[in-house]
């Protein structure tokens, strides 16, 4: 496999344990130095330097693109750009250049397809792509969808709700999952969804209890305070506890205040206990600088299995 905006390695990780280990190609030093602490094969590079005559053995293909300008969180310069973006997905594939766009984070989002039409011109089309990124970006992913199947691909895309595949936290991921000369299909629930008031052993009975923070992190109850999109105004902020998922994991995830049942301070969470969140083991390796920032960034990592191992026409482990 080779991995795209590899980040500090959720996406290396899940597919490892789905059976494609791969290498990873990431720019930013901080995440490199993650990767390298934990083992995983890495390129410290810009992917646009890069391209699928560099790793000629690799047949899966995934990425993430930087969401920063996509996300709601930002300033929504890629949110504004979305409709251009869908008209260069099919321009790349007619043999147009990708345009330019006064954010290039933005334009981050074409460079999966430039590899995969790099590897067609090369007549060694991946057998397999995994795309994820936030959900504003699922009209680019339709395109994609669009000029993959011209190529002999099959394709699916959705959004994917991550607590439903074993994540301790509710997230909501736009993905794309391909594969030549095949069907393709989105990997199936192992887990029921969250919803606010039914108890986590309520439900579907053929899927598990969605996971909560209190099931891998802390053995006392707690918690969590956090001001995500409340614009400053205390009055906003959304409180979850212990046996409920964590909210959306993000960048700032260290500025969450957690306190005890009876409103006592407690210490905040660590970098392990983030990490957690996302789906890395207790014993990851966190290493450089803007460790919150790339734990946020990470793809967690049972969503990355749950996708690789559809892409490879496998079932998901179920664990709980």
């Amino acid at each position: 496999m080779t991995d795209l905006f590899a980040g500090p390695g959720g996406m290396t990780l899940g597919a490892r344990t789905a059976g494609a280990p791969g290498i990873g190609i990431e720019w930013d030093a901080n995440a490199v130095a993650t990767r390298r602490a934990n083992g995983l094969p890495t390129v410290h590079a810009d992917v646009r330097n890069h391209g699928p005559a560099d790793f000629p053995d690799r047949r899966t293909l995934k990425a993430g693109p930087p969401c920063q300008t996509f996300t709601m969180a930002g300033k929504g310069s890629g949110r504004a750009e979305i409709a251009r973006l869908v008209a260069a997905v099919h321009g790349m594939a007619a043999g147009i250049p990708a345009p330019t766009f006064a954010d290039e984070r933005t334009g981050l989002v074409l460079e999966p397809l430039r590899w995969i039409l790099g590897a067609e011109c090369l007549d060694r089309p991946y057998e397999t792509i995994v795309l994820e990124q936030v959900p504003k970006v699922l009209p680019i992913w339709h395109a994609y969808a669009h000029v993959l199947e011209r190529l002999g691909y099959g394709a699916a895309t959705g959004i994917l709700r991550t607590e439903q595949y074993g994540l301790p936290q509710t997230r909501r991921r736009a993905v794309l999952v391909a594969r030549y000369a095949a069907d393709a299909h989105l990997p199936a629930p192992t887990h029921r969804p969250y919803r606010k008031g039914i108890p986590q052993h309520e439900g579907d009975p053929t899927l598990l209890p969605w996971v909560s923070m209190g099931d891998v992190i802390r053995d006392s109850p707690f918690e969590v305070i956090s001001n995500y999109g409340t614009g400053g105004d205390p009055r906003n902020r959304g409180r979850r506890t212990s046996a409920e998922p964590a909210f959306t994991v993000t960048g700032k995830i260290s500025r969450l205040r957690l306190v005890d049942p009876i409103g006592n301070e407690l210490p905040r969470l660590t970098h392990s206990e983030a990490g957690q969140l996302q789906g890395f083991p207790a014993d990851w390796r966190w290493a450089g600088n803007d460790i919150s920032q790339q734990i946020g960034n990470a793809c967690p990592v049972p969503l990355a299995h749950a996708l690789v191992a559809a892409a490879l026409g496998q079932h998901a482990l179920a664990t709980a």
